[in-house]
């Protein structure tokens, strides 16, 4: 592995060599293994995402903090580490806590946020994820870094839309005001992560890779500093219906505010407590959108680096 102090990046082998020679890579995240689920699902779940980023022809690299060292690709060993640590003693990394993390030499896990910035810092332009964070229901003022890192760093996030847990109608609003374009991919509304629709509309429907690669590529020759958002609707086979879907989330919701949940522990709260609430359906749901994420995240990756036709 390529390593420099001065940097404190160390860029896994396989990762190098693509960005290098100019192939397709996916970044992914890493707070969904340390802190959205479960051991041993987690590494199963990150296994199977990298799996899927393979299968659609990129690379994968997962993004995280070992030791005060970023690392853009992790081994098997390191993804094995992160899983049974599963939260214990490691940072959870957005815009604020990169810095602190490398200082202290901790142990981080990249959120959106940080794994756009980290990205964008080697050159990978494309990321797929689960959700975003976004505004939280009853609590406007508590707003997703994610939304602010989308609207000022430049990087393609594929996903399933905004957790459900969260206010989706002004999370849309903040990231109108932010400048961020939400495509929906093979959609015309904004999919609610465990349900295929929500009944908001997204900027623009695209139906394939190469249409969401001219949008990219668009923006980039109008130096436009701000992120894309593509919103990819969970597999039919695992989705919720949209009622079933609000019913766990409001009563989880209830519940975080009788208990006092706040800040950075309530979405890891709500959704552990909205799978308790599903019988386990919710993260069946959640790790089958996170696979089809992964597949869509590369099949844009391998667009953005194939010619273009005349």
């Amino acid at each position: 592995m390529t390593q420099s102090p001065a940097t404190h990046f160390t860029i896994e082998p396989e990762v190098e060599a693509a960005l290098a020679e100019g192939r397709p890579v996916v970044a992914l995240e890493s707070t969904v293994i340390t802190h959205g689920l479960p051991y041993p699902e987690n590494l199963t779940t990150a296994r199977l995402m990298e799996a899927a980023v393979r299968e659609g022809g990129a690379v994968p690299a997962t993004i995280a903090i070992l030791g005060g060292r970023v690392h853009i690709g992790l081994t098997a060993e390191q993804l094995s580490y992160l899983a049974t640590r599963a939260g214990e003693g490691v940072r959870k990394c957005s815009r604020r806590d990169l810095a602190l993390a490398l200082a202290r030499g901790e142990d981080g896990a990249t959120t959106v946020a940080g794994t756009m910035i980290l990205a964008r810092r080697v050159g990978i332009e494309v990321f797929a994820t689960g959700g975003i964070g976004g505004v939280h229901r009853g609590h406007p003022f508590d707003v997703s870094a994610d939304l602010s890192e989308l609207g000022r760093t430049p990087v393609t996030v594929v996903c399933s839309g905004a957790k459900s847990i969260l206010d989706l109608p002004l999370t849309l609003e903040v990231l109108e005001t932010n400048g961020v374009p939400v495509i929906g991919y093979g959609t015309n509304e904004l999919p609610a992560f465990f349900s295929r629709s929500s009944g908001l509309p997204v900027s623009v429907r695209l139906d394939t890779p190469k249409a969401v690669a001219a949008v990219v590529r668009a923006r980039r020759e109008l130096a436009l500093e701000s992120g894309l958002l593509v919103a990819v609707p969970v597999p039919e086979t695992a989705a919720f219906s949209h009622e079933a879907a609000e019913a766990a989330i409001r009563q989880a919701t209830e519940e975080a505010d009788k208990e006092g949940i706040l800040g950075a522990e309530t979405t890891p709260w709500l959704l552990e407590r909205v799978a308790a609430l599903t019988g386990g359906r919710s993260q069946e749901a959640n790790v089958a959108l996170l696979r089809n994420n992964g597949r869509v995240a590369a099949a844009i990756a391998v667009a953005l680096h194939s010619p273009i036709s005349t």
